[in-house]
């Protein structure tokens, strides 16, 4: 990676801020919220298991249905797509799916494979950590898109402020997934505001 990609990154992440008020006005296609999602996706996460589930609300009248749901904050409607970050309590079930390709491509025996299922269904057996896994790996997922949403010129907002259970009722989420939060994705019509940051040193531990 060259330098000059390396200090472009390294603003992307300095830059990104909350963003509350957008311009109702600016758009997003469906192919940018897909090329968006499709970098998401490559966020790390336990075993690969990708525990993430993604719920657009592009629509005007999508994102009318969710007003009332994050409690009638205006950048709901305001923005140009709202994303439901939602993780996957049941992520062992995508064990053959993403071991059976590389098993199938000679990158891992099987007997690994194996071994490997072997330990995320004895994880599983604990709802504990199954919803603990959930929530982080799903946060995973939530960062990258919101990193990559701003490398593409848009702003963003993660959003805790919502009714999870009411969300899951109104859209029909399957038990399978838990609302982890909401991320408002658009233009910034005004700068967001300004923030301080702890000191590190409170914050970190050198051993």
């Amino acid at each position: 990676m060259s330098t000059a990609t390396s200090e472009s990154i390294l603003s992307i992440m300095s830059e990104r801020s909350s963003v509350r008020k957008y311009d109702p006005s600016a758009k997003i296609s469906k192919d940018e919220l897909r090329e968006i999602l499709e970098i998401t996706g490559k966020a790390p996460s336990a075993w690969n298991l990708q525990h993430w589930n993604f719920m657009v609300f592009h629509s005007n009248e999508s994102k009318e249905r969710l007003l009332p749901i994050a409690y009638n904050q205006s950048q709901i409607t305001e923005a140009s797509a709202v994303v439901a970050i939602l993780g996957d309590l049941e992520a062992n079930k995508n064990t053959d799916q993403v071991y059976n390709p590389l098993v199938e491509a000679g990158f891992m025996k099987e007997e690994i494979k194996e071994t490997l299922a072997g330990q995320i269904n004895g994880a599983y057996q604990n709802p504990i950590y199954a919803r603990d896994a959930a929530f982080s790996n799903a946060s995973l997922a939530a960062m990258q898109l919101m990193l990559t949403a701003k490398a593409k010129g848009f702003d963003t907002c993660a959003i805790g402020g919502f009714n999870a259970q009411q969300l899951s009722e109104t859209f029909k989420i399957e038990d399978r997934y838990v609302p982890v939060m909401l991320i408002s994705i658009g233009k910034a019509a005004k700068p967001a505001h300004q923030s301080s940051r702890i000191s590190i040193e409170e914050l970190s531990t050198f051993l």
